[in-house]
């Protein structure tokens, strides 16, 4: 097979995968997910249960990281696990957590640090989740706490991952927690989303420690269709340009992207004809270089790529999604734009939310009854790439 020039990536880079604790820390028996997924009437195919057990296991799991040659690990800190009560925080946790950054640093691996992925105590959904009037000055209370107990050991902090999916998801479509419906409801979120960032942001710079600091953005490669532009341009100022314009302080936006969506006057329209992803949607790997275009253009502020993947139970496809998608990176880098990681999703299968154990997005398989952790040919070959920050593309 004939190959193409090869593609140089900065030398600082940051190389890593991705994970979120409730998705393979297990046992997370205090969150409004761990109801939601036990609930009678849930939409949730099965319990997380033990998950991966990466609560246990998450020492097996950076020396897989090292061991492939990456450089950087983004993890999330849980906040059911950190603050159980209202104004109650367990050291342990905290301790737990210093543990996972420390265990990174050891190997030389930069820790990314997510302080909210979709979850909340039971005592905040209890309160409203995110309509309770106090919940951002919450969150703000709690990243205070975890900069405190973690800041000296960050080496980069995301707030809050995809505030446009939990608002979308919980409150447009009633798919995830707390199932409510309403356009109302989910522009209401997205304008607490954003001052909860801030309220997090100002507590951990104010805190120990010297880090960048950043939110994560859900965002995809829009298309309107049939008349649906004036549609296309209400949804897309609260899923995304909103948040890019509110970010323009930050240290860098966290861009996560997996693939297209056209939108007719009605709604999303699914496109025929094209391959799809084993989540439905189309597979579309150039979308990182749309999103980063975007995202620099109205943040202005640098990019980490700090989700990007597939879920196939085909790994050459993997294989070929992220290079694809890393063709497409460079080709922004080459213009000039401020790009400074790509974080591949996910590190481990793992609880994919309402889908369960059903979708194979890992670079690494898991033996849910044994928890043996099997190494995919993808991850070898991502890792080869990042150890030498060289992408050679096959033609």
């Amino acid at each position: 097979m004939s190959t193409q020039p090869s593609l140089s990536f900065p030398s600082d880079f940051y190389w890593g995968t991705a994970t979120a604790a409730h998705q393979i820390e297990g046992g997370n028996t205090n969150s409004d997910w761990w109801r939601y997924e036990h609930q009678a009437d849930t939409l949730c195919q099965t319990s997380s249960g033990d998950a991966c057990d990466s609560w246990h296991r998450y020492e097996d799991d950076l020396d897989i990281v090292q061991s492939l040659g990456l450089n950087a690990y983004r993890f999330s800190v849980e906040w059911a696990r950190v603050e159980p009560a209202p104004g109650e925080f367990s050291r342990a946790a905290l301790d737990h957590y210093r543990r996972v950054i420390e265990a990174c640093h050891r190997r030389g691996l930069v820790p990314v640090v997510t302080l909210h992925h979709f979850t909340l105590p039971q005592w905040v959904a209890d309160a409203g989740s995110f309509e309770a009037p106090d919940v951002a000055s919450w969150l703000g209370r709690y990243a205070e706490r975890v900069g405190e107990a973690l800041g000296d050991g960050i080496g980069l902090a995301c707030t809050i991952n995809e505030p446009n999916i939990v608002a979308m998801m919980g409150y447009l479509y009633g798919v995830f927690p707390p199932n409510a419906r309403g356009w109302d409801r989910f522009c209401s979120v997205n304008d607490t989303m954003r001052a909860a960032h801030r309220e997090m942001r100002d507590a951990l710079r104010a805190g120990p420690g010297s880090f960048p600091i950043g939110l994560t953005l859900s965002m995809t490669e829009y298309h309107a269709v049939n008349g649906g532009e004036e549609r296309l341009a209400t949804l897309i100022e609260q899923m995304e340009d909103g948040y890019l314009r509110a970010v323009r302080d930050d240290d860098f936006i966290g861009v996560q992207c997996y693939s297209k969506t056209q939108i007719g006057p009605k709604g999303r329209v699914d496109e025929e004809g094209v391959e799809l992803t084993d989540m439905g949607y189309p597979y579309w790997p150039q979308v990182v270089e749309h999103t980063v275009r975007r995202a620099a253009e109205i943040a202005n502020v640098p990019i980490i790529v700090t989700e990007n993947g597939i879920s196939t139970q085909h790994d050459e496809r993997r294989r070929d999604y992220i290079e694809e998608a890393l063709v497409s990176l460079h080709r922004t880098i080459a213009d000039g734009i401020d790009v400074r990681g790509y974080f591949q999703w996910s590190l481990l299968d793992n609880f994919e939310w309402v889908l369960g154990y059903s979708q194979r997005f890992g670079i690494v398989d898991v033996d849910l009854a044994t928890f043996e952790r099997t190494v995919k040919p993808s991850a070898r070959w991502y890792g080869d790439v990042a150890r030498k920050g060289l992408l050679t593309p096959r033609a």
